[in-house]
């Protein structure tokens, strides 16, 4: 589906245009976009368009680095959104020239359509132009991953707290996604941070420089992005490294507590054991109270190793 919405030289923005439109009536600027177009549509990027062969082919390979291409009469841009629901990528192209914007994705993209209204909002058309789109797209990619940032932010404290009483393993299970999502995350950020450095430092677009402090609050804001997501990687492996040397705390009493029991019982086990063989001649087995003083001994014995193993601090 190919969307086209224009600027008249009397700062009228037109909607629902058709190519053959922008053939009949001068605009002052021109915004075309390609939304998961068709065959014959794609045709049209170097048939109507007349893009470089090696930009439209970019736009065919799925998931490109963000970048930034120059060529004879335009520029190239590469740019990634991100889908909140899976934090899958969603790539944006961008052809800019003079007087004209053009973009191409292949999914439904809620950066281009909260521009498409922001234009019919703006009571200023004349500070419209290709760069003012160029500025609000990457504003608004930007923008909404902020929001998925502070929900994994607020699910790593929720695990820090460990408000839902769950249990290591589910903690541990959980923590290790978030730490993917944000790898995820940081996969898409840091590229496009480096994407608008180019941008900002570019000599070719001279619309960038007219506007350079609008650029830079974006990459302030990628900067900024990155930033929380280093930080929230270092909180989840703080928070692992808490579990698991809890863990390993709960172990080692456990161990400690179970080798107590282990060698109260070794002397009583050498007791029974002695009395337990089937010797004829044992003196002791024709004693009237021997077995009540076998018992008393074994007692005695249980007794006085537990006191000296409280005294050690054993049980502290």
């Amino acid at each position: 589906m190919i969307s086209i919405v224009a600027q008249t030289n009397d700062n009228e923005i037109i909607n629902n245009l058709t190519v053959e439109d922008l053939e009949k009536q001068e605009f002052s600027w021109v915004w075309v976009d390609f939304e998961a177009p068709t065959d014959n549509e794609i045709a049209l990027l170097e048939s109507h368009f007349h893009f470089h062969p090696l930009a439209v082919e970019d736009c065919m390979h799925d998931l490109q680095r963000p970048k930034m291409d120059y060529y004879e009469n335009h520029s190239f841009f590469v740019i990634h959104a991100v889908s909140k629901e899976d934090l899958s990528k969603r790539e944006i192209d961008i052809f800019l020239e003079e007087n004209r914007i053009v973009t191409f994705h292949k999914h439904s993209s809620g950066s281009i359509n909260s521009v498409f209204s922001l234009l019919n909002r703006i009571k200023n058309k004349k500070e419209l132009d290709e760069y003012f789109v160029f500025h609000q797209l990457l504003d608004n990619v930007v923008d909404k991953y902020f929001p998925i940032v502070y929900d994994i932010e607020d699910h790593i404290n929720e695990l820090e707290d460990n408000t839902n009483r769950l249990s290591m393993e589910q903690l541990l299970d959980q923590l290790f996604d978030r730490r993917g999502e944000l790898l995820k995350l940081r996969q898409t950020v840091h590229p496009m941070r480096d994407l608008l450095y180019r941008v900002l430092n570019t000599h070719h677009l001279e619309g960038i420089h007219e506007r350079r402090e609008y650029f830079v609050d974006i990459h302030d804001h990628l900067i900024k992005v990155a930033d929380m997501i280093a930080s929230n990687r270092e909180m989840t492996q703080d928070i692992r490294d808490s579990y698991l040397s809890l863990n390993s705390h709960q172990t080692n009493k456990t161990m400690q507590v179970l080798t107590v029991i282990s060698v109260i019982f070794m002397p009583l086990t050498f007791i029974v054991g002695v009395y337990g063989m089937n010797f004829t001649y044992m003196p002791e087995l024709d004693a009237k109270y021997g077995y009540f003083i076998v018992w008393i001994i074994m007692i005695a014995v249980s007794v006085s190793m537990f006191f000296w193993f409280k005294k050690k601090g054993w049980f502290d």
